[in-house]
């Protein structure tokens, strides 16, 4: 069990729930970073004293340092910032908790440092699976995921060796706020609505995506790179109940599930535990009273979004740069109602269909098609 880490992106919901289970586990904390939310961060440095608090700009860094005068407790701001987190010598686990493409040269910097990774920042993997995979295997860095469908899947194939013996992965999806319903339904949801989840309690960019379906399209490009699987071999399908959380399909006919309650501190836990595994205070599942287990396809028509991010898992290269930048954008507007629901899509699209294709990038290539996207949505929005 690691018995130090660094949590990037501390105040968000992953964050908060890392910190829990890291204080119930006994763990110390040596970086905690944040974004915007100074007085949060400051009550987290206060209970937990890492050495290092990092915020993403100089003046809330300055507006912390005011509120922590009294403690020893170095302050930085921005992407160097980040970086020290990330790849703290006293650190043996880091949290990736930070939402979007900010995500990615930090992990990058704590899998060189031969540091554990819990996953949980989707980007990394969606925009830089290859290059962060490679990195993984060189330094011999272990990534651990944190999002529910696989960590699910992660233990499901717990003993598999070979990935031959693999006929495929099923990801789980709830179908978010708005299943069953058609499309011409959706056009004017707002955003009140997407925010509703059914099952699920989680920050609002990851919550839009949902039910827009395009984060189910971003954790098959995260599965395809974690577990080396083209996208043919990775399906989706929809469970309403968040009972099931993954599942795999052997070769021989076989499939093995991992169930358990629709709780993130689950996951968190089990990646700073691993391969022990510990009480946890989440609600047993209780398979008298859970009801019963139903699974559907998702409907690509009225959730285009998913449809999009298959075609982009397919292509590889930049596609993934282009869509999570684009939909990060996109759905940032959304949450501020200057755009609508569908609109999400139209401008991801668009911005696909914009910004050039490189089949195997390098990283600059990569930050480079990441910007572009996000330059590309803004263009369409104001043409």
């Amino acid at each position: 069990m690691g018995r130090c880490i660094s949590v990037l992106g501390s105040t968000g919901s992953i964050g908060r729930q890392t910190l829990d289970v890291a204080n119930r586990l006994g763990l110390s904390v040596c970086a905690l970073t944040a974004g915007s939310h100074v007085d949060r961060m400051a009550e987290q440095c206060r209970a937990f004293r890492p050495k290092l608090a990092v915020m993403a700009t100089q003046e809330l860094a300055e507006q912390l340092a005011q509120r922590l005068a009294d403690l020893p407790i170095e302050i930085r701001f921005g992407a160097d910032g980040l970086l020290a987190a990330a790849s703290m010598p006293e650190a043996d686990t880091v949290i990736t908790a930070v939402v979007g493409m900010v995500g990615l040269e930090p992990t990058l910097a704590a899998i060189q440092a031969g540091k554990r990774i819990g996953l949980a920042n989707k980007e990394t993997l969606v925009c830089a699976g290859e290059l962060v995979m490679h990195a993984a295997e060189q330094y011999g860095a272990e990534i651990i995921p944190v999002d529910s469908e696989h960590s699910a899947i992660f233990q499901c194939l717990a003993g598999c060796r070979d990935r031959s013996q693999i006929r495929r992965l099923i990801l789980t999806c709830s179908g978010g706020p708005f299943y069953g319903k058609r499309r011409e339904a959706l056009a004017y949801v707002t955003r009140a609505d997407a925010l509703r989840h059914p099952n699920w309690r989680m920050g609002p960019k990851i919550t839009v995506d949902c039910a827009t379906l395009m984060n189910k399209g971003l954790e098959l490009m995260e599965a395809m790179h974690l577990y080396r699987l083209p996208a043919e071999q990775v399906d989706i399908v929809i469970h309403r109940q968040s009972v099931v959380h993954s599942l795999v399909e052997y070769r021989d006919g076989a499939i093995l599930a991992q169930l358990g309650s629709p709780d993130m501190r689950l996951p968190i836990q089990l990646a700073l535990t691993w391969p022990d595994r510990v009480p946890c205070p989440v609600p047993e599942l209780d398979l008298l009273t859970c009801g019963p287990l139903t699974f559907d396809r998702p409907d690509l028509e009225t959730f285009p979004c998913l449809k999009l991010a298959i075609e982009a898992a397919k292509a590889g290269g930049t596609a993934g740069a282009v869509l999570s930048g684009a939909n990060e954008v996109a759905v940032g507007l959304y949450l501020l109602d200057q755009v609508g629901f569908y609109d999400i899509y139209n401008l991801v699209k668009q911005a696909m269909d914009a910004v050039p294709f490189v089949k195997k990038p390098s990283l600059d290539q990569i930050l480079a098609a990441d910007r572009l996207a996000r330059e590309a949505v803004y263009v369409n929005l104001g043409g």
